[in-house]
């Protein structure tokens, strides 16, 4: 009986064309999810690194203290586009509340961050306070055509460890999976001939 050998391997075939889909879509949508956000380093040279950074709408930026002096990062009210909320790390409604607050408030320690998701398009200008006069100056620039052909100052993307040792397992247990299902398919059953 040849016609259930044929059978079983077009089943294979499927079973294995399904599984490889599912694990290309997957690496497809946390290679997404990683490209939506851009870091910035304060440093203990009392800079932004880098100071100035073009995003698309929608991009999450990262500022990561990598030093041990502490930092803040907080918005020139004047030099962010109309209609945009304030931001500044502290969560300060305008730039006088937040000088007001620091160093008590709004101060990011060596090790620590923040983070802000800009949307309006346009130029948005930032300062650490304590190093301002240091020149410790920077711009996020949102508009539509970043990360094209035009040079881009950002850093990598920022991924959690988390995600990265989930996704590692992930894709681990799916080939083994994978593996498996080739295996039991090619080898388990039995081809009791009639």
């Amino acid at each position: 009986m040849a016609e259930p050998t044929e059978v079983r391997q077009r089943s294979r075939r499927g079973v294995l064309r399904a599984a490889g889909g599912a694990v290309a879509i997957g690496a497809a949508s946390s290679r997404g999810a990683a490209q939506a956000s851009t870091t910035v380093d304060m440093t203990d040279s009392l800079e932004f690194q880098p100071a100035n950074v073009q995003v698309a709408p929608g991009t999450t930026v990262v500022w990561e203290n990598v030093g041990s002096i502490p930092h803040s990062v907080t918005a020139y009210e004047d030099e962010i586009p109309e209609g945009t909320s304030y931001w500044a790390s502290g969560g300060f409604d305008s730039e006088s509340a937040a000088r007001g607050a620091y160093p008590g408030g709004g101060s990011i320690d060596g090790g620590g961050t923040y983070e802000h998701t800009f949307e309006t398009e346009g130029e948005h200008g930032y300062f650490c306070i304590p190093h301002e006069a240091s020149g410790m100056v920077g711009t996020v620039t949102v508009s539509q055509g970043a990360g094209g052909d035009e040079a881009v100052e950002t850093g990598p993307p920022e991924v959690p460890d988390a995600a990265l040792s989930l996704t590692t397992w992930l894709f681990t247990f799916m080939g083994l999976v994978l593996g498996l299902t080739f295996f039991i398919l090619k080898y388990g059953g039995s081809d009791e001939e009639e």
